[in-house]
């Protein structure tokens, strides 16, 4: 089995929709830190299980300097990004979301 990870940081705004009081209900900005695991049993035609490069822009071009509530279809928390993109990118089977120190969200597909 061969892994590749890549770490990228997105700026990024979001406003929760949550069933009690929040300040995270209003709309605000996080610097995330995003770290995309990939794994293939085997490589693809150019020796790679994904590009860095497409990976980059999966994320970061889809993601960059947005309202993630604009972008996500769901309520855009730390684990909800955390699954989309694990879902967005190509033989992906971890994400984890870092929307600020000490807080970190980890979405892994199951087997």
């Amino acid at each position: 089995m061969y892994y590749i990870k890549k770490t990228l940081t997105i700026s990024a705004a979001h406003r929760l929709e949550l069933d009690y009081e929040s300040k995270c209900s209003n709309l605000h900005g996080h610097n995330w830190t995003i770290t995309v695991c990939c794994r293939a049993a085997q490589l693809d035609k150019n020796g790679m299980v994904t590009d860095f490069s497409r990976i980059k822009s999966l994320v970061h071009g889809q993601l960059d300097h947005t309202c993630l509530n604009d972008v996500l279809d769901c309520n855009p928390t730390a684990e909800n990004l955390a699954r989309w993109i694990c879902e967005s990118v190509e033989h992906c089977y971890r994400v984890e979301v870092q929307e600020s120190e000490g807080n970190l969200a980890v979405y892994e597909k199951d087997e």
